[in-house]
């Protein structure tokens, strides 16, 4: 995946913070903040992505006419006047209707594929139940085949690529899902097996950073110098972006949180202490204690949620000390990092006033406005997938081919 340094950034009164170039590939990296600049105030002047940027108006006026010939942008249809004289400015703005990515998210318990447009929206989206068997290689040809379906009924004929995330140590060079305890899986090429079923270029990466570069593009933390993602299922991690950067680590062990000591937790985990964030706030764990308390039947957590709705205080009890000790996850990681947003991901937070409450409360008055819920809501998981794809074209926009014409 070809990376880029890390991007000044410049703030003006009226608008949020954009990239400028820093980078010794400053065609490539001039290309991406240009498009960035479209993607986030499109319909836009040229001469107003220059002011944005710092690029001079002629390589603004190049790169929009490179950006163009490869079907990424398009001119506004209503010119834009100066003072209502002399020539029209005529904004452009990004392509949407042309391009997509396809998208892979593996959970414990199903599937999600999906295809996404160039704005991160979901287009369409299917849940691939595991059939009781978890084998790597079985859950990646049909999620590969149940993509192919989808792309076969778009009705578009340029897909991008498609993105891979999941849970647990994901390494993104070598597109391998290197350990997902859950799902019993080790050292799975991913990246190999979904590119040779589907045959177009797969990129892979960890959940939690994939929805942190949704967010810097498509959601509430664009424009955020720095991010920290908590994403919180039956698999807990976390993801920490700063300066336009998200960061990996060694073989892109970053963000397991899992086995953090989380205070007040009860629960036994496997690693032989009690405690750990990941078992303390697990969906496993909610929805073992929802049966416990006969709340619900099953393991899915939406149904937990469905009965806190229906008026069970035994399950609003539930989500709310759920979303409190998650507060708590949050706090700590906020101490550590202090990073000017916090994006969570956790049913009870995304759908539910009360739950978020309970978490902004547990973080403290003074860091509670920095806490966010997820601005995918339950579109997260399908939006995960489609985000690996998508961060690759915005970091390098000029790898994209050339649209065929009828001479050639």
């Amino acid at each position: 995946m070809p990376r880029t340094a890390a991007l000044e950034v410049r703030t003006t009164s009226t608008t949020s913070p954009v990239p400028r170039v820093a980078d010794s590939d400053r065609r490539r990296t001039s290309a991406s903040v240009v498009l960035r600049s479209v993607l986030e105030h499109g319909p836009v002047a040229r001469s107003t992505i220059a002011r944005l940027t710092g690029l001079s108006p002629a390589a603004v006026t190049e790169h929009c006419a490179r950006l163009s010939g490869l079907g990424l942008i398009r001119e506004s249809a209503v010119p834009r006047r100066s003072n209502g004289a002399g020539r029209p400015h005529v904004p452009v703005d990004l392509d949407d209707s042309r391009y997509l990515v396809g998208g892979v998210h593996v959970a414990v318990p199903y599937t999600t594929v999906a295809l996404l447009d160039l704005r991160g929206r979901v287009l369409a989206r299917r849940e691939l139940k595991h059939r009781g068997s978890t084998e790597p290689y079985e859950v990646l040809a049909r999620a590969a085949d149940g993509l192919a379906e989808l792309l076969a009924a778009s009705g578009r004929d340029r897909p991008l690529g498609v993105g891979f995330a999941a849970g647990g140590w994901v390494d993104r060079d070598s597109g391998t899902v290197v350990e997902h305890p859950l799902l019993g899986w080790r050292d799975v090429p991913a990246r190999d097996v979904v590119e040779a079923r589907i045959g177009l270029p797969v990129r892979v990466d960890g959940h939690a950073r994939a929805l942190v570069n949704a967010e810097r593009l498509f959601g509430r933390a664009r424009g955020s110098r720095s991010v920290l993602h908590l994403f919180v299922g039956n698999v807990v991690d976390a993801a920490f972006a700063t300066h336009d950067e998200v960061h990996h680590g060694p073989r892109s062990q970053a963000g397991a949180v899992a086995h953090l000591p989380l205070a007040g937790g009860t629960e036994p985990c496997a690693c032989g202490r009690v405690g750990c964030l990941q078992v303390e706030l697990s969906e496993r764990t909610l929805c073992r204690r929802a049966r416990e308390a006969g709340v619900v039947d099953g393991v899915n957590p939406m149904r937990v949620l469905a009965a806190a709705k229906d008026g069970n205080p035994v399950a609003v009890r539930l989500l709310r000390e759920r979303a409190r000790m998650t507060g708590r996850a949050a706090g700590l990681l906020l101490d550590v990092l202090n990073p000017e947003r916090v994006v969570v991901t956790e049913i009870g937070v995304i759908h539910r006033e009360d739950c978020l409450t309970a978490l902004r409360t547990e973080v403290g008055a003074e860091r509670a406005g920095s806490v966010v819920p997820t601005s995918f809501g339950d579109s997260v998981l399908a939006v995960a997938g489609g985000a690996v794809a998508l961060d690759v074209l915005y970091r390098d926009p000029l790898t994209v081919p050339r649209p065929r014409t009828a001479s050639n």
